[in-house]
Order: structure tokens, then sequence, then C-alpha cells
């Protein structure tokens, strides 16, 4: 809806029944996929190899076009112009010119992007005390990380994209670049969407998840409001092995059994049996259970369905 005064954008990515296939590949890299991520937010991109993370980030970056569907960044459509300057990427392998210097490299950066913040970007350089006249090819892999990221959040960007950015760190370098790209997130505003297949790194670092799986989404929305939607039960099984009835009541998401005993995660739909032991899962918990069980119902959580088109701005 359209009011007097400046809109105010609330979805930084939206994407309607968004697909993807490849003429050379056997089925759909992405298909039918539709979710929002309001602006702001820390996701994370989750799944298994060949899941269609890469894809979409492919098509977020107009690396690729999709086949059928609709994607759009700050409410105007992907390829609209402008629309490339407001965001940034990250591929996993964070190429930068080896033969640079640090300082030759932010000057690239400078001359790339009109809005360059060279303040920005010199800031993470010095925080992590590398020299400006070093070059690329002598750095560590956290270093070279951090004059990636530098790179990134020197250009200001509304929305950047990270794909497996932390894959290549050592624990205490991967702890060291989380928390930058936090507290750089924060302190800009931006919009992260992150892959990454570390599922402790997403308990901290991300607030809101897209798992897909199978080229389709399984999982999208705010962490406080998926986790709690779910509960760890665990009993006896039947005489023959059987899961009780009662689990028939529940939306079930995965179940293992081990002699007589089951254990199940589910959505609840109702009240629980008093004879079943009940726990709260973790984030990871429930991500995995839904990366194992690709034939389990999807869940979005509100914040996630895309709605009308006069709802982006307010």
């Amino acid at each position: 809806m359209t009011t007097s005064g400046p809109t105010r954008v609330r979805w930084a990515v939206e994407a309607r029944g968004l697909g993807k296939r490849y003429r050379r590949r056997r089925g759909w890299a992405l298909r039918d996929c539709s979710f929002r991520i309001p602006v702001g937010r820390v996701t994370a991109l989750v799944g298994p190899n060949g899941a269609g993370k890469s894809t979409l980030l492919s098509l977020v970056t107009r690396l690729t076009d999709p086949t059928t569907g609709e994607l759009r960044l700050f409410d105007a459509p992907v390829d609209a112009p402008g629309v490339m300057a407001r965001w940034a990427y990250l591929g996993q392998d964070k190429p930068l010119f080896k033969q640079f210097t640090v300082a030759q490299t932010l000057r690239l950066g400078q001359e790339l992007n009109p809005g360059w913040d060279r303040a920005a970007a010199e800031r993470i350089v010095r925080a992590g005390q590398i020299p400006f006249d070093a070059r690329i090819k002598e750095l560590s892999g956290g270093q070279h990380t951090r004059v990636a990221l530098a790179l990134a959040f020197g250009k200001r960007p509304e929305l950047l994209l990270l794909d497996e950015p932390m894959a290549d760190l050592d624990p205490v370098a991967r702890d060291e670049m989380g928390a930058l790209l936090l507290s750089e997130a924060a302190e800009q505003g931006t919009t992260v969407l992150m892959s990454s297949h570390v599922l402790s790194e997403i308990e901290d670092m991300c607030d809101y998840v897209l798992v897909l799986s199978e080229g389709r989404v399984r999982m999208a929305g705010d962490t406080d409001e998926l986790v709690p939607m779910h509960t760890v039960v665990a009993g006896v099984t039947g005489p023959d092995g059987a899961l009780p009835d009662g689990l028939d009541a529940h939306t079930v998401i995965e179940t293992r059994v081990s002699g007589r005993h089951f254990t199940a995660l589910v959505r609840r739909e109702g009240a629980l049996d008093p004879a079943w032991e009940r726990s709260e899962p973790g984030l990871e918990e429930v991500l995995l259970a839904y990366l194992r069980s690709p034939g389990a119902p999807a869940l979005l959580s509100p914040t996630a369905v895309p709605g009308h088109r006069e709802e982006s701005a307010a």
C-alpha cells in the first residue's frame, strides 16, 4: 500500500513459485520455491549438497535466470535497474588478486563502488592487525577472509550474500570472523543470507533460516517461532514394535526406534500422551530432523509466507 511520505520496505528477498531447470541436468535444481526474508535479519541458508543453495544464490546475484516464478529484492524485480548496487556477494573461494597488496585491494573496491565506505573497510582490516602493504598471497586463511569481508562491507550493501564464507577456517578464525560478521551487519543494518553446513555456527549467528532439500523449501522463518513448535517425545513401542497410535494426532517429522523404545520429533497438534517423556529441541536438532526427513511436511512461519504485494511497504 502506498502512503504519503517515504515508504518502508519490509522484505529483503521475496520469491514466488521460483524454479530453475538446467537443460543438461536431470530434473530441477529449484522448484516451486516461495518464501520471504525480512530486512535486517541474519538468515542461514541450509541444505545438503545438491539441495539448490548455490542455484538460489546464483538467481539472486543474476548469474543465472529463473525458469519459472518471480524473485524480488527490496520489493523490486531482481533485474530492475539499481538493484545490483544494493547487494554484495562473497563466494566460498573468496577470489582476490593474489599479487595485490591489501591497500591495492581496498583501492580497487573504492574505484568499483561509488558508495564506497573507506573508513569501514580500513577499520575491519586494522582490527585484524593486517599490514596494508602485505600481499594477498601472503595472508593466512583468516586474514584473507577478513580482507574479503572488508571489501564486501566497504560497499555498504543492504543485502550481503555469503556462500560458505568460513568453510576453510580453523575454529579460532571461524569464531573471530563470525563475531566480525555480526558486529558489522548490526553496525550497518545489513541483511545477511549465509549458506553454511555448520549447524552450531547457524545456531549462534542466525535468527532466521531457509532450509532447502531436493530443490524445495523445507522450512523457513524466524527461529524463535519455528523451534518452539516442536517437541521431542519418547516412549515404549507396542508388542510388535509398532509406534503408538497417539503419534497420529501430531505432525511427525522424524522417528527413531531402538529396541522397545521410540523417540520422535513432532509438531504438536494438541495434547501429548502423558505417558511419554518430552523435551524441547534446539535449532540444530530441528534442522537435522527436517534434513533427514525430506518427506515430512514443510513448515514456514508467518513471516516467511509471501503475502500480498502491498504488504511490502508501510
